[in-house]
């Protein structure tokens, strides 16, 4: 099969795709041929070993991933896809069927095929979805209903979203206003209806009005692109509020001391626990009406250098997604 492959760390460019060996499911196991998948701000870190994050967290990405070079030479962590074989363990799925789902930091998605348990996160493809906004899912709606679980959101709280047009801001707009909140979502200017159109209560066009000093004040800040900070957020939280950290070792270190000193808190928790039941969750959510996936650009699967280097600008609406020859 083929597959997207590194071999050393580095830019983009250090990505080629090879022929590699076609895994072979256990009886535990389906097989997936996976006809797209995303590329993410968890590959684009992992494959340059966190460099733009400072020494220490390379070095610690480094110890994960592998010291000289990558363990795990095929990245990609969502997918969607129709299942080729099922082991004979297999009850919920069978060869023909529709899937979608993550393998986390398995990775190994940026392939033709791929191997994974029955258990795992991985579920039916949500009726009238193409393949492409499926594998456009997971990534962004799990880290956003990971977070807004940690805050304990509720009904009628007040939320802001820094960066609500990426693929966690998107997701988290919808799953806010899903709990019942009240959302303030910060954009770029030509994203502002995007986000009003995904639930937002009101938006923000941080180009022209800094949040922090409009005199507003809220619940949950949430910071879904990891470029804002505590220090500038405390003062537009309330008296018991919570900044919502996706980003950064300072923030793990203020997660810890906030938790017992002070009146508001940084929540920061990793690494983050999604399981099956999130991804029905989100499943059940798509077939009522009140999710959707959004994707900027779809790239061929020949193209993920190409794709990569888009999103390392730091600029994309949601989602990049890679489709894969159904042949």
């Amino acid at each position: 099969m083929k597959a997207v492959v590194y071999d050393r760390y580095g830019s983009p460019d250090v990505l080629h795709i090879e022929d590699v060996e076609r895994p072979v499911p256990t009886g535990a196991e389906i097989l997936v041929k996976i006809r797209a998948t995303a590329v993410t701000r968890a590959d684009c870190a992992t494959r340059d070993a966190n460099r733009r994050s400072g020494l220490l967290i390379t070095v610690i990405s480094r110890l994960i991933s592998g010291i000289s070079r990558p363990k795990q030479r095929i990245l990609g962590t969502e997918f969607a896809g129709e299942v080729d074989a099922a082991g004979a363990a297999i009850t919920e799925f069978a060869a023909g069927d529709h899937v979608f789902g993550t393998t986390g930091f398995r990775f190994g998605t940026h392939a033709e095929f791929i191997c994974i348990g029955e258990s795992a996160r991985i579920a039916h493809k949500p009726a009238g979805m193409s393949f492409e906004e499926a594998a456009a899912v997971c990534d962004g709606g799990l880290n956003a209903l990971w977070c807004l679980r940690a805050a304990d959101l509720r009904k009628e709280q007040h939320i802001l979203i820094y960066g609500a047009s990426g693929a966690i801001g998107t997701a988290a707009v919808q799953l806010a206003k899903y709990f019942g909140a009240d959302v303030t979502a910060v954009c770029s200017g030509k994203n502002v209806e995007l986000v009003r159109s995904l639930g937002a209560d009101r938006a923000i066009d941080y180009t022209h009005e800094d949040f922090t000093r409009n005199g507003e004040t809220y619940d949950v800040i949430f910071d879904a692109v990891g470029k804002h900070s505590f220090k500038r957020c405390r003062g537009s939280l309330k008296p018991g509020g919570s900044y919502l950290a996706t980003d950064g070792l300072l923030n793990l270190v203020l997660a810890m001391w906030t938790s017992r000193i002070g009146d508001r808190r940084v929540i920061f928790r990793i690494p983050p626990r999604y399981t099956k039941k999130d991804v029905v969750f989100l499943k059940e959510l798509i077939e009522a009406g009140r999710y959707r996936a959004v994707i900027d650009r779809c790239y061929p699967f020949a193209n993920v250098v190409e794709a990569t280097k888009y999103v390392e600008t730091e600029h994309k609406t949601g989602n990049v997604v890679l489709t894969i020859d159904a042949s």
